[in-house]
């Protein structure tokens, strides 16, 4: 009886936190189309989230291209297809494994310093502080990192990905000694319009996922400072999970669509 209610009261509980995440999200549509617009801060969270994350995702891309491929290479030598393997490399690359995983990395980095950060100033009553001054907190903390993180995953991710097939690049290079302009003519040649376009797309909405639940348990905190330390694992944990949501919805469309 007692594990039955406490299924039904976690049950509870993780509906009234959608709800509540819905309402934030909805308060963010509301406050990112009306003035005053925080130019500055948005600036300058673009350049801390971009700057500071260029680093761990060019070496994540890196890696991830050159593991792919040294294990991908002897399977598809036993098959006589290793010609095949720029276009198997960039297609999978680019659809899938590159967004996903430079997502779950943002994720990690991204999203659990949001959360800490807003976890800090809420405990420490600074966002309290703000609202008796006249300032809009929500705007100029949860809006501009919601959109930062929404414009620069993107970007993040384009560049992981370029660099993961220049790992894979050398690696084909040093193993089957073809040249880097053969190797890109043929990732060209295999890339087309439908795989591009919904990987982009749906960096977009990771980006957004990221930010909104970073900023929603950073500024949902509680607990004093170990509501802080809460707030940082959680936004990992749930953003881990609403990306795997999300990529699920966009490769159901993209067979639909494309």
């Amino acid at each position: 009886m007692n594990e039955t209610n406490s299924i039904v009261i976690k049950t509870k509980r993780f509906f009234e936190e959608v709800g509540d995440m819905t309402y934030f999200a909805i308060r963010f549509f509301k406050e990112v189309f009306t003035a005053p617009f925080e130019w500055k801060e948005l600036i300058r969270q673009c350049y801390q989230m971009g700057n500071r994350s260029f680093l761990l995702v060019g070496v994540t891309g890196f890696i991830l291209g050159l593991v792919f491929t040294l294990q991908s290479r002897p399977t598809l030598l036993e098959l006589g297809a290793v010609s095949w393997m720029p276009s198997m490399v960039s297609i999978s690359i680019v659809r899938e494994i590159g967004p996903v995983m430079i997502a779950l990395i943002c994720a990690g980095r991204i999203g659990s310093g949001i959360g800490a950060e807003l976890g800090s100033m809420k405990v420490t009553e600074q966002i309290d502080a703000m609202e008796v001054s006249g300032t809009n907190p929500f705007k100029y903390l949860v809006v501009t990192r919601i959109v930062a993180t929404t414009l620069m995953l993107p970007l993040l991710i384009i560049m992981g990905d370029a660099v993961a097939l220049f790992g894979s690049a050398i690696v084909e290079n040093l193993k089957g000694e073809v040249s880097y302009m053969l190797y890109f003519n043929k990732v060209f040649d295999a890339l087309e319009f439908s795989d591009i376009v919904p990987a982009t797309v749906k960096s977009f909405f990771f980006g957004f996922a990221i930010g909104l639940v970073g900023c929603y348990k950073g500024y949902h905190c509680s607990k004093g400072t170990v509501g802080v330390g809460e707030a940082s694992n959680a936004a990992v944990v749930y953003t881990s999970m609403l990306l795997f949501v999300i990529d699920f919805i966009a490769v159901f469309l993209t067979d639909i669509f494309f």
